[in-house]
């Protein structure tokens, strides 16, 4: 269970296509909403298109809605628009033989999966009317199939369709129309991340393509059982977390630990595959202790690729890549020796070459690393790269680039070229329009010497000779980082516009930075971290530019942890903001979801005499410093007792205080209206102890 901060990603501009528009401004928080999201790269079997995702904010509406595009490969022309529904299409996946264009959609009801004829003309037809709703679709080989996952009761899930899918509904609808909402439960996990469980598993369905597009017999459900085949916990999804064989004859799936009641502090997620003819499930990977997963066949079918962690229990351990050559079954490591953590991979049509993404040094390079094995190596370097689509030819490839300047946008890059080409521009007028600067990366001596690198982004209009009021960040996860990317909700950018200068370290903890960084949090939350953080804050108080007397912190998750040990262990912030912030180790171990997190950070309560040694309640005698509390109701990671106890003592204690609740949002703020207010509130408190 990662206590996330926020995903960032990459730098990039397009302000140079646009040197006749006036002067750039500073950012304002509705920039935030009027910007598009673009996502999703899917290049089309012919090579010539690239199907993609663009999410609109409908603020007055308080929510998002996202539509499919189709753009020219060679970026010539401009790109179309392929739907236009009132609710989110998402997902777009080509045929096999290009002519339809699958996709997931919410535009009448529950998610379920529409064929859209890709040659233009014809309306979208619905594929799929199971209850529990359909997601993640994916073609079989041949075109003849799909595949999709869809979250269903275990105990009808081996009973024919119509048979299954009734008493789903039927028990669903029983739910929502009793008066009586309790839920009798008797195992972990029962919720997750913001929603209940109910007893459901995710399972993987395959349905029929007739050539005109309607479903071919109904939906049969290939891996019934009480267990999920594909991970619940985003922890352990690299997106897509299942794929076909090449020969259409099997599907290989990431399934979570058994016995159930032990996922909850289990991480050994295995991959299996499914034999489609006899139904056999076989684990491939059973060897493997800690987590398993992304499995991807190789184009010429002899070769299945997976990512791996070795430890059991570690959420944050480094993943490797392996391959296992299918016809021996033996496994062999391609990454062992690297010391970066493969986020995603996608193989090169040669079935030679497998591209990877990783974090390095508060950037989101891509690699290409040979299935002969040797060193990864870059091919797309600064900024934020990530969901790589190969061209059939292998010639090119198409993914999202973005940075702390640049939301993502599809770029192209072909194979022998220097610098990547831009394919879409569907911010670049609006972003031209915006003074952006670029953050400084500086490195400091951290805890024992060890080089700790910080980002620093100073405000537009930033004028040397004047002093700052400084507003610190502290990630969450803690296993995570600040990388040079953008960000729809913790914007360094529209922060730094209010006239702050932002920083943006990656202490102890941090990802991208060698696996010995990342391990050096655990079971030592406010130790050399703090250290780091401390020597990060020591750096910036030396700069003429930074107003000593006027700094504050703020953190969110893990950050929000830091920021209530900061106010027991420094008097250096004038004032801090806690967002859903840790506060009583006791407490959320006994609350949050995923407990194998706190297990291998903290160990277990009733076992380890040290469990409450870095817990920031311990201190509540010192709390002096304002501190603006935020907190969610939905959120399972971190629940919202938490923060309603760190407001209690604040308040006891009479330190100024306000408490910010919402009752409809998990572990982030989703709904724009509700965005709005997070930051219109942040932004007020702030200003009242930095600007006097």
């Amino acid at each position: 269970m990662k206590l996330p901060f926020i995903p960032m990603v990459a730098a990039w501009a397009l302000v140079a296509a646009f040197p006749a528009m006036a002067q750039p401004r500073p950012m304002v928080l509705e920039d935030i909403f009027s910007l598009k999201r673009v996502a999703d790269p899917q290049i089309s079997p012919d090579g010539a298109r690239i199907a993609y995702v663009v999410t609109e904010v409908l603020k007055e509406e308080n929510r998002t809605n996202a539509d499919l595009w189709v753009a020219k490969a060679d970026g010539t022309g401009e790109p179309r628009r392929l739907t236009a529904a009132p609710k989110r299409d998402a997902s777009p996946r080509w045929s096999p033989d290009g002519q339809w264009i699958a996709f997931e959609s919410a535009r009448d009801g529950e998610t379920q999966i529409f064929l859209l004829p890709a040659t233009g003309g014809g309306e979208a037809r619905k594929l799929t009317t199971i209850s529990t709703g359909a997601a993640q679709p994916v073609w079989s080989p041949d075109g003849k199939s799909l595949a999709f996952v869809s979250a269903v009761l275990p105990e009808f899930s081996a009973q024919p369709f119509k048979e299954a899918d009734r008493r789903n509904k039927e028990k669903a609808d029983a739910r929502e129309k009793s008066k009586v909402k309790a839920r009798v439960i008797d195992a972990l996990l029962y919720r997750h991340w913001d929603s209940w469980v109910d007893d459901k598993r995710q399972h993987i369905f395959v349905v029929g393509v007739n050539a005109d597009g309607s479903a071919a017999g109904e939906p049969r459900n290939v891996t019934p059982g009480d267990n999920d085949a594909v991970p619940t916990s985003s922890t352990f999804s690299s997106g897509l977390e299942f794929a076909w064989s090449p020969d259409g004859r099997e599907i290989a799936f990431s399934a979570p630990p058994l016995p159930l009641r032990e996922q909850a502090w289990r991480t050994n997620h295995d991959v299996w595959t499914v034999n489609l003819a006899t139904g056999e499930k076989k684990n491939v990977t059973t060897t493997s202790p800690g987590a398993d997963g992304r499995p991807r066949y190789s184009p010429d079918g002899k070769w299945l690729a997976y990512r791996a962690q070795a430890r059991a229990g570690f959420e944050a351990d480094k993943w490797t890549l392996h391959v296992i050559e299918r016809a021996t079954g033996r496994a062999r490591a391609l990454t062992a020796a690297w010391d970066r953590s493969v986020d995603s991979f996608t193989w090169a049509p040669d079935s030679q070459t497998i591209y990877l993404e990783a974090q390095d040094q508060g950037t989101r390079p891509l690699w290409r690393v040979a299935l002969a094995g040797g060193e990864p190596r870059p091919l797309i370097t600064g900024g934020a790269n990530s969901e790589i689509a190969v061209a059939p030819d292998g010639q090119w490839f198409a993914f999202l680039r973005a940075s702390f300047t640049q939301p993502p946008e599809i770029a192209r890059w072909r194979v022998g070229d220097g610098e990547p080409a831009a394919l879409t521009k569907t911010n670049a007028a609006a972003v031209a329009a915006l003074a952006l600067p670029r953050p400084e990366s500086v490195t400091v001596a951290g805890a024992g010497g060890t080089p700790v690198q910080m980002f620093i982004l100073k405000p537009p209009g930033f004028d040397a000779a004047k002093k700052y009021p400084l507003v610190f960040w502290v990630h969450g996860g803690p296993q995570s980082a600040f990388i040079d990317a953008w960000s729809t909700r913790w914007n360094p950018q529209l922060w730094a516009a209010q006239g702050y200068v932002i920083a943006l370290p990656n202490p102890r903890g941090s990802t991208g930075f060698g696996q010995q960084f990342t391990d050096e949090i655990s079971h030592d939350w406010g130790g050399k971290v703090f250290t780091d953080l401390m020597a990060c804050l020591a750096h910036l108080e030396k700069q003429p530019y930074i107003d000593t007397a006027r700094m504050a912190a703020a953190g969110a998750s893990y950050g929000g942890y830091m920021m209530n040990w900061f106010q027991g262990h420094t008097d250096k912030f004038k004032t801090l903001v806690t967002h859903c912030g840790v506060y009583d180790f006791v407490s959320m171990y006994g609350g949050t979801e995923e407990t194998w997190f706190d297990e291998w950070d903290h160990g277990i309560p009733w076992e380890n005499p040290d469990f409450e040694k870095w817990s920031p309640h311990r201190h509540a005698a010192k709390f002096k410093t304002p501190n603006l509390v935020i907190h969610n109701e939905l959120d399972f990671r971190v629940p919202i007792g938490q923060g309603l106890s760190l407001f209690t003592t604040l308040q006891r204690r009479g330190v100024p205080s306000k408490f910010l609740y919402f009752p409809d949002e998990g572990h982030w703020v989703l709904k724009p209206q509700n965005s709005e207010l997070w930051h219109r509130t942040i932004f007020d408190w702030l200003a009242e102890y930095l600007k006097k």
